[in-house]
């Protein structure tokens, strides 16, 4: 009868354990992570601290919009402040609380209500309470504390019913003795604010800072600060880094995709067992990490900027060529008039309203700005004028992407 011999296996754990790494701190080159430093916010950094000095001495702050594109560095801004205020609430047992909500996940007037009433009492559940309690419940907080609360409200653009929420939130400062409610409005639209009710409008924007992108040395600095915490030393290449800070410069000035960047890199070495980073692990990371970037900014993009992309990749996979008067084939090549009819029978579907040609094309001009779509004018070949769209990454991907965001919203 044969021995049969009992074989003794290695923890899969100990074995990763004992393997060799690039990271000394892999969560500091995380896109996540929120640094203590911020370099090259400082201006934005005073600029806040000094909308929300009044409550230091009991006075209601200004309500304030901050918007720009994705990865500039707003929301970091912001709970850097919001971390100092708390710091020094505690020392001089100031009456303030924050409250941050991303709109996001909480994207209506009672979700975001129920968010902060939540972030207030986190031993109680208000769910299944209306709408109108739990806005009663958050005065009564407010007046019977004598507290000064301040709301972030990050991708407000999500909030269907944003015009709403801002007036019930503006108004409850009228029915307030004591206390207070304040906004912090954060958008990567740029466009956003133009929507707005002009009360909401003139109610929100009290304060408005916008973000500008970072430029290729100033992703370049930001790396470096962070690869000397996250990578242990010498394992990271100049060349590398001025890489991942030019990509990212060109596609949007995105901290956030540098960062990304240099992460993936770092997994691939980890993954081949190289001690070094260099421009050819980040022109690999660049290759992986792309469609996730694209699913990023896709995600921030507005509900009718997402229906008009989504217009595109599906009259992208419908009618995959062109062919122009001389008999010249293009391939996914679209005009700008049939998107514009395909984005409104797409709204019809969703029971949307529906965007006038003047913000089509603004959307459109974006969406060429973020390097998702190409724009050219009609030439030789086509009759009339118009403009030609095309799409710059697979229709299948993107309308895949979309459909998630879009569902998911509606």
């Amino acid at each position: 009868m044969p021995v049969i011999g009992v074989l003794i296996l290695e923890n899969l754990f100990e074995k990763q354990m004992a393997k060799n790494t690039v990271f000394l701190n892999k969560d500091i080159i995380s896109p996540h992570y929120i640094p203590k430093n911020l370099p090259f916010r400082e201006n934005q950094i005073n600029e806040v601290t000094q909308y929300l000095g009044p409550v230091l001495n009991d006075s209601k702050p200004n309500n304030f919009f901050l918007y720009g594109k994705t990865g500039a560095g707003k929301t970091a801004t912001v709970k850097h402040v919001l971390e100092q205020l708390n710091d020094f609430i505690k020392k001089h047992d100031k009456k303030v609380c924050s409250c941050y909500v991303n709109c996001r996940s909480h994207p209506s007037k009672y979700k975001v209500l129920l968010k902060t009433l939540r972030s207030i009492y986190p031993e109680k559940d208000f769910l299944g309470y209306s709408s109108s309690f739990v806005y009663e419940k958050l005065l009564e907080f407010s007046n019977e504390k004598k507290m000064h609360t301040i709301l972030v409200l990050d991708e407000i653009d999500k909030v269907k019913d944003v015009d709403e929420l801002i007036y019930s939130l503006s108004r409850g400062n009228d029915e307030l003795n004591n206390g207070s409610l304040s906004v912090i409005g954060i958008s990567n639209n740029l466009t956003f604010k133009e929507k707005l009710d002009p009360r909401t409008k003139s109610s929100l924007c009290e304060r408005e800072m916008v973000f500008s992108p970072y430029n290729a040395n100033e992703l370049k600095e930001i790396l470096k600060e962070r690869t000397s915490k996250a990578f242990k030393e010498g394992t990271v290449n100049d060349e590398a880094i001025s890489l991942a800070a030019a990509l990212a410069a060109q596609e949007s000035g995105d901290a956030r995709t540098a960062v990304m960047l240099l992460q993936r890199a770092g997994e691939i070495a980890d993954s081949e067992q190289l001690n070094i980073i260099d421009d050819s692990l980040v022109e690999k990371a660049k290759v992986s990490v792309e469609e996730e970037i694209i699913i990023s900014m896709i995600s921030t993009l507005p509900e009718q900027q997402q229906l008009v992309l989504y217009a595109i990749a599906q009259l992208s996979l419908q009618k995959p060529t062109f062919t122009k008067v001389n008999g010249e084939v293009e391939k996914g090549v679209l005009f700008s008039g049939e998107i514009f009819e395909s984005y409104l029978d797409l709204a019809k579907k969703f029971d949307q309203r529906t965007i006038t040609s003047r913000w089509y094309r603004q959307y459109i001009n974006e969406l060429e700005m973020y390097g998702l779509i190409f724009v050219t004018n009609s030439g030789k070949g086509i009759k009339g004028q118009t403009r030609l769209i095309k799409l710059g990454f697979d229709p299948e991907k993107i309308k895949s992407a979309l459909e998630k965001e879009l569902f998911k919203s509606f």
